[in-house]
């Protein structure tokens, strides 16, 4: 089984466009839940553009199923990490001025840095997962860390997937492949959606949790938050 972890951001988003607390991020981190989601995703920026800091400490209690952070591993990262211990902590590359993430890691040319930031992690009881493309050497970079999933980038297959579906994924089965082959779990994120969402899933193996946000919440505007969750992981129970 697949499991659907939403990121909520894209709430925070909204909310921080008028300030006060409406709509309610951690109110919608409980509901999604309530309404089928098997996991929350958060990714505090340092700038707090969406969700900040202190939500994520609210968050964090309330969450039943899995709660992913995902960040640059930064002092702050690292420092709420060790505060909070969620279930899972994931590892993307991206600059403070980034305005989403666009690359996975060059696990080979930072494998040091991150050998000892995954130690330090994983050493707190909290599983890791690190943010890559599907350039092979990436993963068996990222097994060579110690890291217990990567998380594959899912940007370039939702911008080729209008073109050629097929040779789209092709590239996604691979990675996944070798991943389990080296110990790997395989999540995925990035441009997921309804419309892309089930060739992914069909085809991709081993495949044990998505991140999903931008997509999901633009579409409860028209669907409902509760209705959208059913819809994405009615796909992933295929």
């Amino acid at each position: 089984m697949t499991k659907l972890s939403v990121n909520i951001n894209k709430i925070a988003t909204i909310r921080n466009a008028r300030g006060g607390n409406t709509p309610h991020v951690a109110r919608a981190a409980v509901d999604c839940e309530q309404f089928g989601a098997q996991g929350i995703t958060v990714h505090p920026r340092p700038d707090e553009r969406h969700i900040r800091y202190v939500d994520v400490r609210e968050i964090a209690p309330l969450v039943k199923t899995e709660f992913n952070i995902e960040g640059y591993p930064d002092d702050r990262f690292m420092e709420i990490i060790a505060s909070v211990q969620p279930e899972q902590a994931t590892l993307v590359p991206d600059p403070p001025d980034v305005l989403t993430s666009n690359a996975g890691w060059d696990t080979v040319k930072h494998e040091d840095k991150l050998k000892e930031i995954i130690k330090t992690i994983k050493g707190q009881g909290v599983r890791t997962s690190i943010f890559v493309d599907t350039n092979l050497a990436n993963i068996e970079g990222a097994a060579k860390i110690g890291v217990d999933r990567i998380e594959l980038y899912t940007g370039p297959y939702a911008d080729t997937y209008s073109k050629n579906a097929e040779e789209s994924i092709t590239p996604y089965i691979e990675a996944a492949n070798l991943a389990y082959e080296l110990g790997l779990g395989v999540n995925a994120g990035h441009d997921l959606n309804l419309i892309n969402l089930g060739l992914f899933k069909r085809s991709v193996p081993h495949l044990a949790e998505v991140s999903i946000g931008h997509a999901l919440i633009s579409d409860a505007l028209y669907y409902g938050l509760e209705n959208v969750i059913g819809m994405y992981k009615k796909l992933l129970d295929q």
